[in-house]
């Protein structure tokens, strides 16, 4: 009795100081927080660095150049949203597999995550190959944005059945703690990218200059390259899964069925996001080059402040799959208070920045006045609505959908996406004739609403789902 009094008295202490406690003691947390989020932030940064350039680079070649890179970077956009889907499911399964240290169950989820990420990248590459000024006219019908557009459209393509191989990979890698082979393979694609961008874009070494044609082999050249190096690395190096190419030719019914019934709110909610982008740059695209420009320069500088906080988020998510997995769920509330401080304060952070880096940022380009006029506007109103995007984004994201409540998010975005983003900003363009900041705001709306439905729901803590199966289970799935 009384052992089991010292039991109870200790799980109420635990559950108390887990409700009221800021910041954890945990040391474990904070050093699994940072060993993870640097290569992925750091990763996120050279991702960004490559995009960057290439903006900076087209960007000298004038307003319908940026806009046409800017429209074409839309329908990319789609692809990079549903292969995060696919990503993302695999990240959430995987990782609570990790928790429990089940390898084999991990391997057949990257099996199916990468069939899934192929799926997407073959149609994908299909409709841009063959219909590029078809897909440009979808969103502008600024006949010089939309050759500019096309002309890159149908080269860049064909990284899109590369991107998905080289992303199932390295998220296998991230689900079982080892985030570094992405940055390194991230470094090697940013010199080459930035290398041969100077060399195809200008007419370096003897070539001729070839505009926004040489961007897009360049970075089709640096995907190939890209991909190389992850697959060597998963299937050659690696010592935690030790991946063999026979291991993507094996299916799990049972991994598969899970796969699927988790993966659906998950892939919908990059579908409800694909969609709200395609509809950003069409009502974007209603207005003439120097706006587009100016929406192209503000959301460069949305990811440069962003992408420390979606690398912090992509640690937490592992984390918490991993904790939850585990079955740690008292550890878990705690972890949940802490992180959420964490976000606010990034947010409050990150709109001061967007503020003091907004004139350097618009430096930087090559446009015409009316596009940097229009870039300070925009840049006003991402200063806000960034300190929204910093705590709801991540939280939502790598506590909750990560957590195993994988159809809230999904739900949360449909209803902002449809119900106010793209409706407020189509009456404010297209009723009241606002200016386009205030159209831009409509847009960007959601990002601040959403934290006061994201407050509760983390703190309710019942978004925690352990979504594994046992050794018997998964033993009769097997093709």
């Amino acid at each position: 009795m009384k052992q089991d009094r010292q039991s109870y008295e200790c799980s109420i202490r635990l559950h108390t100081e887990t409700k009221y406690r800021i910041f954890t003691r945990d040391k474990d947390f904070y050093k699994s927080l940072i060993l993870l989020a640097i290569p992925i932030s750091l990763q996120n940064l050279i991702t960004f660095a490559v995009n960057f350039a290439d903006n900076v680079m087209i960007g000298s070649l004038g307003d319908h150049a940026v806009s046409g890179v800017y429209i074409c970077s839309q329908f990319q956009s789609v692809l990079q949203m549903l292969i995060g889907g696919v990503e993302g499911t695999l990240l959430i399964l995987s990782a609570q597999y990790w928790g429990k240290r089940d390898k084999q169950s991990i391997k057949y989820i990257s099996s199916i995550g990468m069939r899934f990420g192929l799926g997407v990248g073959f149609v994908m590459m299909a409709f841009g190959s063959l219909f590029p000024s078809q897909i440009m006219s979808l969103f502008t019908a600024d006949a010089g944005v939309i050759a500019e557009g096309a002309v890159y459209l149908r080269i860049i393509a064909f990284t899109y059945l590369l991107f998905p191989v080289s992303q199932i990979l390295t998220a296998s890698m991230r689900a079982v703690e080892t985030p570094k082979v992405g940055l390194y393979i991230s470094i090697i694609a940013l010199f080459l990218n930035i290398s041969l961008n100077y060399i195809f874009i200008f007419g370096k070494l003897g070539l001729p200059a070839m505009g926004v044609k040489g961007a897009a082999i360049a970075t089709l050249l640096s995907r190939i390259v890209e991909m190389s190096f992850a697959v060597i690395y998963v299937l050659k190096v690696d010592k935690k899964l030790q991946l063999k190419p026979s291991d993507y030719l094996k299916i799990n019914r049972t991994l598969l069925r899970d796969y699927v019934k988790y993966g659906i709110p998950v892939c919908g909610g990059s579908v409800v996001w694909s969609i709200n982008m395609l509809a950003q740059a069409k009502i974007m695209g209603y207005y003439d080059a120097s706006v587009i420009a100016a929406v192209s320069i503000t959301g460069m500088l949305n990811s440069l402040v962003f992408m420390w906080t979606l690398g912090l988020s992509n640690a937490v998510g592992i984390i918490t799959g991993k904790t939850v997995g585990a079955g740690e769920y008292e550890k878990m509330k705690q972890y949940a208070i802490t992180v959420q401080v964490i976000f606010a304060l990034i947010g409050l952070a990150s709109g001061g920045i967007v503020m003091l880096a907004c004139e350097p940022f618009i430096s930087l380009y090559n446009v015409s006045n009316e596009a940097m006029a229009y870039t300070r506007q925009l840049a006003s109103v991402l200063a806000i609505t960034v300190m929204g995007q910093c705590y709801q984004a991540p939280c939502l994201g790598g506590l909750v959908k990560s957590g195993g409540d994988v159809s809230f998010v999904f739900k949360n975005d449909t209803i902002f996406v449809f119900l106010v983003v793209i409706p407020s900003a189509l009456i404010a363009q297209r009723v009241f004739h606002a200016a386009p900041w205030v159209v831009f705001a409509c847009l960007k709306s959601d990002q601040v609403l959403k934290c006061f439905v994201a407050l509760p729901k983390i703190n309710s803590f019942n978004w925690m789902k352990n979504l594994t199966r046992n050794q018997e289970e998964i033993a009769a799935g097997k093709a």
